[in-house]
């Protein structure tokens, strides 16, 4: 059976005709053209397909499309868009500077990925190696995320070309976590 949905799609209201089995993914880059989400294993595990949906990252292909109609996904190319100026997006410029990339093909879901996962940080969710994101000293100033923290909410993104290096590199200069006040 065929939904007629909208999706807000890098900051643009578009309108799509799906089936009720069609992965946001698939919708993306089959019926809209949305070709930055990839299309790794199609099985969640590794990440190409990492995406914003509603602020918090989603991996495309473990999601069907008709559960967000009128949902907003930001794609690793509306990221700049997103902040209002078009340009790069301060983590797609660390990506660069750090050359964290080599085939190009991860890029965009670990970028996604690297955003929403600094978000979460920033919002003070933990992760399985967080050990503590508030230190007692200067309250309210950032907390740098360390590389054990980093590699760990990272982990579901894959790079088979094994840039792992840079990317732990772009990211650790763009990795901090507000600290609470005492």
């Amino acid at each position: 059976m065929e939904h007629r949905i909208t999706l807000r799609v890098d900051g643009s209201e578009r309108p799509v005709t799906v089936d009720a089995r069609t992965t946001l993914l698939d919708a993306l880059r089959e019926r809209l053209g949305v070709t930055s989400p990839k299309k790794g294993c199609d099985h969640g595990q590794c990440g190409a397909c990492t995406v914003l949906l509603e602020g918090r990252r989603q991996l495309s292909c473990l999601t069907f499309a008709v559960a967000h109609d009128g949902d907003q996904v930001i794609t690793a190319e509306g990221l700049g868009d997103a902040l209002g100026d078009g340009g790069l997006h301060p983590v797609q410029r660390a990506f660069v500077e750090q050359d964290a990339f080599q085939c190009g093909y991860c890029t965009p879901g670990q970028v996604c990925s690297a955003v929403g996962m600094l978000d979460e940080a920033e919002a003070g969710h933990p992760s399985h190696v967080t050990g503590d994101l508030t230190p007692p000293d200067t309250p309210g100033a950032p907390v740098p995320l360390g590389d054990e923290e980093i590699r760990e909410r990272m982990s579901g993104n894959l790079c088979r070309c094994g840039a792992y290096a840079n990317i732990l590199a772009a990211l650790r200069g763009t990795a901090v976590a507000p600290r609470e006040a005492s």
